[in-house]
């Protein structure tokens, strides 16, 4: 539906959503090559893709539109963590942070040290410490007031900074442009089994959104896309779901790395070894995991 203008790309949609996409003898489909970044295997190779996700970002850090219309997907969220920094890294004006409270509820001994529960992130929980900036994006974690916009999922832009609130906009859907101050909240796993313990974290429900989970962007339409795989997908419509929030081919660039060369440590006699220049290479072939029982069950 998104991609209806684009009947190439709304097709092959289609076929790697159903998992009829034709695949070579390792299982893998091939991806149209105009899409694919290549790749040395080397560290400037993500650079490359934040690039051509957010070009002219210098220009446009003021123009939320611009700033909500992009972003970049990967797998994990270490892999999503990894992009934001870098992207609040690069983004102009003075970092706010702030931390956030832990505890472990059930657990009565104090066996947990602050330093180690600050140190989790679990999935769907915001990090212990919240690093922002006037004007990034950022999605909502939590239903807060549905009926008002502020439903998980929601991107929104920072307009401000209280000590215990975040001024920030809507932008996108029926109520952009509406003004809200986001409050400190507890904050508990979805997964009441993920550790030993009741974990607790009071934090701002929000997280940077340069780049989120494909499984976050679930439902979400963002007209310029990255995907960033570093490894392969791992579950059910994983690669479908990541493509298939583009408007058009034309919008959408793929990341998938190169492995690193291995060093096979053996050293040149009589002179010194000189590093290999790292070789391009267009990787254009991925695992589209799909479990068809579960499109005709």
């Amino acid at each position: 539906m998104r991609a209806h203008n684009d009947t190439w790309f709304a097709d092959y949609l289609l076929r790697v959503g159903n998992g009829t996409e034709e695949v070579d003898d390792q299982g893998n489909i091939r991806l149209p090559e105009d899409i694919c970044v290549p790749s040395t295997g080397e560290g400037d190779d993500l650079e490359k893709l934040i690039n051509h996700v957010f070009l002219t970002l210098d220009d446009n850090m003021s123009d939320p539109n611009y700033m909500t219309s992009r972003a970049i997907l990967s797998t994990t969220n270490d892999n999503v963590d990894k992009i934001n920094i870098r992207m609040v890294e690069r983004f102009r004006g003075e970092e706010v942070i702030y931390h956030s409270f832990d505890s472990a509820e059930d657990e009565p001994y104090g066996y947990y040290a602050p330093e180690f529960l600050n140190g989790l992130t679990p999935n769907g929980l915001p990090p212990h410490a919240l690093k922002l900036k006037l004007k990034c994006p950022v999605i909502l974690l939590r239903n807060i007031d549905p009926a008002n916009g502020l439903c998980n999922g929601t991107r929104l832009v920072v307009r401000g900074f209280e000590r215990n609130a975040i001024d920030a906009e809507i932008v996108i859907g029926q109520h952009a442009g509406r003004r809200v101050f986001l409050p400190r909240i507890p904050l508990s796993p979805s997964d009441n089994d993920m550790f030993p313990f009741k974990f607790k974290r009071k934090q701002f429900p929000v997280r940077l959104s340069f780049a989120m989970t494909i499984n976050k962007a679930q439902g979400q339409t963002i007209p310029i896309v990255g995907v960033y795989l570093p490894n392969p997908v791992f579950s059910h419509g994983q690669l479908y779901v990541a493509l298939s929030r583009a408007t058009a081919k034309r919008n959408i660039k793929i990341l998938i790395e190169k492995e690193k060369e291995k060093d096979n440590g053996k050293k040149q006699s009589g002179k010194s070894k000189k590093r290999k220049r790292p070789s391009l290479s267009l990787q254009t072939s991925m695992k589209n995991i799909v479990y068809k029982e579960v499109l005709t069950g």
